[in-house]
């Protein structure tokens, strides 16, 4: 047998001591790049939220993950559907994290027994107790002092969404099998994971599982209590859902259902972000949900489309296409917090009135429209981006040729208020998908009258309106555009449009239409 010299057995382990300290060392100085998103108020009073985001820098040895009732089995089948779709995506989320020192805590509720006697039940259980910032509760219910007296759906029915709805029973042994639980980590259902984190010296927790508007919130190791001790707390917002049931308010599709819960969230409690942050890539999105995302741009005082639209999509928008809105700041009105929203669009819906926006902000919108992606403009949308008759005021930029280039129009002025506008079909026109389901007999423009003509021959009109002693206008109308994209224009939009049925049928018809792809 060889013999090595016991002094150079002793320098070699010495070496790889040093390396493996250096190595620990690293990763737990590792810096998480994130971006948080959250929702800001646009100002007292208002019921307007801006969406926005900012990076952050998360140490990961100050970091945990807790993972949420991710259970094997769920009383509801499609939330259990759900859960097994998304545990293997969280699963490489884990494994990212954890490789970069991040503490992961499986918090599935109820199930200790399961994991009795294991080191990672051990783990946490042996975390000394500590004084805390507020008693620890078992559940935390929704604090109407922070976030208002309800959620934003009705989910008093349990929220299954199988039809028929299934009654509730234990289903649940342990966490879903796609879910690993390795050596370093820790099981727990209760505070002990609180004071496992004050063990650590952990301040940042990233909460990710289900359900957002019940265990995600109230579990003891969730978003509410973490807020209520002073962690720095995020959610992961692709890595949830929510219960709810379509068929309670708002009457919205399921996963819109979350997207408000989420919002919710982002208002009161705590920010999101996603996991892209730790894979890179898209963020992940349930099979079944295939809704188009429809951005809002709004920036106009004139004709309160602020409250309008809203109203309008949460009726006829919400069961279909995911919606996103960014306004004006209130204390700049060429400046649109939020605007980076605007890359992901499948629609971009313009309801904007003589803005001239920061260069990279108008530049979004140029981008969008350059890449041939659908556009749908209303009423002040013509002169969206420029002043009238004088330049961009310094550090702004204007799009002057906007009404031109992307809606084929020429607005030049509109005719005087008063006399509502007769509309009338375009010729040819009487079988457009456009007017579907809408009695143009029973439509009257409100407003005034816009001056338009003359349209791009690139143009297709639909509608014209009609006044006393003046030639016709124009007052609906496609443009199929020359970077191949097509847009949708009207004139209409004054509040009491919005009134008439056939005018909400109008724009549903219009979103389906350019989302569709079709354009006819």
């Amino acid at each position: 047998m060889r013999r090595f010299p016991v002094r150079k057995v002793a320098c070699e382990l010495t070496v790889l001591l040093w390396l493996a300290a250096v190595t620990m060392s690293a990763v737990a100085q590792e810096a998480i790049d994130l971006t948080l998103r959250q929702r800001v108020l646009r100002q007292p009073g208002d019921d307007r939220w801006h969406t926005v985001t900012e990076p952050a820098q998360w140490q990961a040895d100050q970091t945990a993950i807790v993972v949420c009732d991710m259970w094997d089995k769920h009383w509801c089948p499609t939330a259990t559907a759900r859960v097994g779709e998304m545990a293997p995506v969280m699963n490489r989320v884990l494994k990212a994290a954890r490789r970069r020192g991040v503490l992961i805590i499986h918090c599935p509720s109820g199930t200790m027994d399961h994991y009795a006697g294991t080191p990672q039940r051990e783990r946490a259980q042996s975390a000394p107790v500590v004084k805390t910032r507020v008693p620890l509760q078992n559940w935390c219910p929704l604090d109407s002092r922070v976030e208002g007296e309800r959620l934003p759906i009705d989910d008093t029915d349990g929220g299954c969404d199988c039809q028929p709805a299934v009654e509730s029973y234990r289903a649940w042994t342990c966490q879903h099998p796609a879910i690993r639980i390795e050596a370093a980590d820790a099981v727990t259902d209760s505070a002990e994971a609180f004071y496992l984190m004050k063990q650590r010296g952990i301040t940042n927790v990233i909460v990710m599982g289900v359900h957002t508007n019940m265990c995600v919130l109230g579990r003891p190791f969730s978003i509410r209590q973490m807020v209520a001790q002073g962690q720095n707390v995020v959610l992961m917002r692709d890595m949830t859902d929510t219960m709810y049931n379509p068929q309670r308010e708002p009457f919205v599709s399921h996963f819109t259902g979350t997207d408000l819960v989420v919002e919710h969230i982002e208002r009161h409690w705590c920010p999101t972000i996603l996991s892209t942050d730790f894979l890179g890539g898209e963020e992940f999105r349930f099979a079944k949900d295939e809704r188009p995302h429809v951005v809002v741009l709004c920036a106009e005082r004139e004709y309160q489309t602020s409250k309008s639209l809203p109203r309008f999509a949460a009726t006829h928008l919400g069961k279909d296409y995911r919606v996103s809105y960014v306004w004006d700041d209130a204390d700049d009105r060429n400046h649109l917090p939020g605007a980076d929203v605007v890359s992901t669009a499948d629609l971009l819906l313009i309801s904007v009135r003589r803005r001239t926006l920061p260069a990279e902000q108008l530049e979004l919108v140029r981008r969008f429209v350059a890449a041939g992606r659908p556009v749908m403009g209303i009423r002040t949308a013509s002169h969206a981006f420029s002043l009238r008759n004088q330049p961009a005021p310094a550090g702004r930029q204007a799009w002057p040729e906007f009404d031109a280039q992307v809606f084929g129009g020429h607005y030049t002025n509109h005719h005087g208020s008063g006399p509502e506008t007769r509309i009338t079909v375009a010729e040819d026109a009487a079988r457009h998908s456009l007017l579907r389901d809408v009695d143009v007999s029973e439509l009257t423009g409100r407003g005034s009258l816009y001056r338009v003509r003359p349209l791009a021959d690139s143009t297709t009109p639909v509608l014209w309106g009609h006044i006393a002693d003046q030639s016709p206008e124009p007052v609906a109308w496609l443009n199929h555009r020359s970077d191949g994209g097509t847009s949708f224009y009207t004139s209409l939009g004054h509040p009491a449009d919005f009134t008439q049925p056939e005018f909400q049928q109008l724009l549903k018809n219009a979103v389906d239409l350019l989302t569709s792809g079709m354009t006819d």
